[in-house]
């Protein structure tokens, strides 16, 4: 390989698909709001023990994660640390005041929800925070979390899937959450995936099947993806011979 394949090879293009190790801050406030790492959580004093904190699959170029984050990613080198601040219509874009709105407290009460400021609610299938509290009305800003922030990353990529099944497991993490239990075979543009059981009854499965096969054209320009479901039916325990009866020595016929 020459030294410029070499190092093209250490970089990241659109349509890689790599591992990431990130912190996300607001920047005027300093918030930490996405990280993977368990220690800046606790640092942070944000730390949950539901989430597993660990370095996450992207596909470049895929539109999961910020635009500005997406557009880092685009060149930067394997192993080498960065850091970059993202305008808000590269984040979660402008803010929208049309998008705050006076809710009266009864809505609330619908729902046995008694409002507090910064409390997350869902209000007509709307999520939204509480901004402030009235006589009778709640204000509740329906706009993104981020939206009118910029916002600073500290990054690095770990690594770039090379081989199909690495390919592969990366985006069912991505999409699903786990490759565990997976089985694949990639031949040309051909990519099949036998389930394991747990997807036959998972409705988080039927929704992320969808979101995979995307990426698997996306990311391996795969023209033809099978899912197969294996049912095998158990062995049979095999039957154990009756035991032959014992007869007590005082029926066993005796010789005259």
């Amino acid at each position: 390989m020459s030294s410029e394949n070499a190092n093209q090879a250490d970089k990241v293009a659109k349509g890689d698909i790599v591992r990431i190790d990130f912190d996300g801050w607001v920047e005027d406030s300093n918030e930490l709001f996405d990280t993977t790492n368990a220690q800046t959580a606790k640092d942070a004093g944000v730390f949950n023990e539901k989430i597993e904190y660990q370095p996450i699959p992207v596909l470049v170029g895929g539109g999961r994660i910020f635009q500005g984050l997406e557009e880092a990613l685009e060149g930067a080198e394997i192993g080498k640390e960065y850091d970059i601040v993202i305008p808000p219509e590269k984040a979660a874009g402008p803010r929208d005041p049309k998008l705050v709105d006076l809710i009266a407290l009864r809505e609330f009460l619908k729902q046995d929800i008694e409002p507090r400021v910064g409390m997350e609610v869902t209000i007509k299938n709307r999520p939204g925070i509480v901004t402030a509290i009235t006589a009778g009305r709640v204000r509740v800003d329906f706009n993104r979390r981020l939206a009118g922030k910029s916002l600073k990353y500290h990054f690095k990529v770990l690594s770039k899937a090379q081989d199909d099944e690495e390919k592969v497991k990366a985006i069912l993490e991505m999409d699903y959450g786990t490759s565990e239990n997976f089985r694949i075979n990639v031949k040309g543009t051909s990519v099949c995936i036998v389930l394991p059981d747990v997807c036959k009854y998972d409705q988080k499965w039927l929704l992320a099947k969808y979101r995979v096969v995307a990426d698997l054209r996306e990311g391996m320009k795969a023209e033809k993806v099978s899912f197969v479901e294996e049912y095998v039916k158990p062995a049979e325990a095999p039957k154990e011979e009756p035991a032959p009866e014992e007869i007590a020595p005082e029926e066993i016929p005796q010789d005259e």
